[in-house]
């Protein structure tokens, strides 16, 4: 689909990867979707890698070596609102939607960024964990720090298993960074392996860079929550949202303002954040509601979909005339930091009453025998929804999963009330996501709901939707799956 929406000329691939201690060929991948896609590219260009070949098609085909071996040629000018490049979202159905970034603009915000949000000067290092396919990985792995004139560590592995859960510290320490930037996922995996030898050191040391003291730590894409924050231990701590990167706690463009747990700190200059109700009217502070920024929007912000304007409009703009509606809720507390309490469709009504998801994640994040959670809304005919709470355990937990379950909701019911009707939790081995690493809650509330369930071509694991199929069964939640075995990764 992303093919036949962006019809590239070329197609540029790597002959395959390593996750863990497996060998991913991706040409024969590559090769499947060019065969099922109308628009056919004229090449695919192949880097080869030592631990797999990939076989390479006569005409078509390209080795990148053999490009390296060409004659250079002067770099072409274009306009500064020249498409730069196309990220397709991990949409589930119909048409792919692709985010269109211009040259000009997202060099100017992520220069910017490198400096007022993450404080980084010339010559320092930050090392982001991230794949360079998503936009953080090129965004800040290649495109920010090489603007700014910083180091950036380039690491091909996870954050456990790699050789263990230490392996970020040591590029980190080994690197001298004075930045990292990762997603929240990464710090729960980490969260999850016990003490020891295969685990995180104890207390990792973070060394003096060679310029500046300051240490900071960076979640990208989803939120972090206050008890992943607790483990990951550094401070200042910025989580990304809304476009580029909205809010800072650290800069050098507006001060330095502390850190508060589980905030994104103040909008970044350019970015007039409001949180508004549903009429589209702005609420007051601490007063949960959604995220929206006011226009003009500043450079760096996607200015529209590959060819498709007016879904970019009914998608972004025309909710809320004057605002770019985010998709977020979230709140602003009396001191102006913006918190992020996830997607709109996280928040639930039951019998009335708009419960955040978000809030009753963090309460159960917070428990010690927990590495990751997600909580779903689910159909209840008495009261709309109910929620319904999902927990992957920590690895070498003795508890059982009643006493789990017991202790889970009592402290969800004690923080927010009887009202949450928050009565039941279900341990499970692994939560799905994408392959940047969100959980895939509208194909959980699907399954719960017994509704069929198309899998999502972005999923990382389609078993394991397999696996939670069988655990609902087991506790008497209905379910429905499609294609979740043979599913296309």
């Amino acid at each position: 689909m992303r093919i036949d929406d962006a019809q590239p000329r070329a197609i540029i691939c790597a002959s395959g990867g390593i996750e863990f201690d497996r060998v991913i060929p991706y040409k024969p991948l590559v090769d499947e979707a060019i065969k099922q896609a109308a628009f056919q590219p004229a090449h695919v260009v192949v880097l080869q890698r030592d631990f797999v070949t990939a076989e390479l098609q006569a005409k078509r085909d390209v080795d990148y070596a053999e490009l390296l071996r060409a004659t250079p040629v002067e770099a072409v000018p274009v306009p500064g609102t020249h498409p730069l490049y196309i990220l397709y979202t991990s949409g589930t159905t119909g048409r792919p939607k692709g985010v269109l970034r211009d040259h000009g603009g997202h060099a100017v915000a992520l220069r910017f960024s490198m400096q007022a949000v993450y404080g980084l000067a010339p010559g320092e290092t930050i090392f982001t964990g991230s794949d360079i396919g998503w936009a953080v990985g090129h965004s800040y792995i290649v495109y920010g720090p090489l603007l700014r004139g910083c180091t950036s560590v380039l690491f091909e592995g996870k954050p456990v298993r790699t050789p263990d859960a230490g392996t970020f510290w040591r590029l980190v320490a080994e690197h001298q960074a004075k930045v990292m930037f990762t997603a929240p996922t990464a710090i729960r995996a980490i969260k999850r392996r016990p003490r020891g030898p295969a685990g995180p050191p104890p207390r990792p040391e973070w060394p003096a860079p060679p310029v500046c003291g300051r240490r900071a730590l960076r979640p990208r894409h989803v939120r972090l929550g206050r008890a992943a924050a607790r483990r990951a231990r550094y401070r200042p701590l910025v989580a990304n949202r809304v476009g580029l990167a909205h809010a800072r706690h650290a800069g050098g463009a507006g001060g330095h303002a502390a850190a508060r747990a589980g905030s994104a700190g103040h909008p970044v200059p350019g970015y007039d954040v409001q949180i508004l109700d549903e009429a589209g009217e702005p609420v007051p502070a601490g007063t949960t509601g959604l995220v929206a920024v006011k226009l003009p929007l500043p450079p760096g912000c996607f200015p529209t979909l590959w060819n498709d304007d007016l879904r970019f409009q009914e998608s972004y703009l025309n909710t809320f005339p004057g605002y770019y509606l985010s998709g977020d809720g979230g709140y602003r507390d009396a001191d102006g930091y913006v918190y992020i309490m996830g997607r709109v469709d996280d928040v639930i009504n039951v019998a009335g009453h708009r419960l955040s998801t978000g809030e009753m994640e963090e309460i159960m994040a917070a428990h010690p025998a927990v590495a990751e959670c997600a909580v779903l809304g689910i159909a209840d005919s008495l009261r709309g929804q109910v929620p319904l709470g999902l927990v992957v355990l920590k690895d070498g937990q003795a508890i059982g999963e009643e006493a789990v379950e017991r202790e889970l909701v009592s402290s969800v019911r004690t923080q927010i009330g009887a009202l949450a009707c928050f009565r039941s939790v279900v341990v499970v081995k692994r939560l799905p996501k994408t392959r940047s690493g969100k959980i895939l809650r509208k194909t959980l509330r699907q399954l719960a709901d017994g509704e069929g369930v198309v899998v999502p071509s972005t999923i990382d694991d389609p078993q394991i939707l397999d696996e939670i199929s069988a655990v609902f069964q087991r506790r008497g939640i209905g379910s429905a799956l499609e294609n979740a075995s043979d599913c296309a990764i």
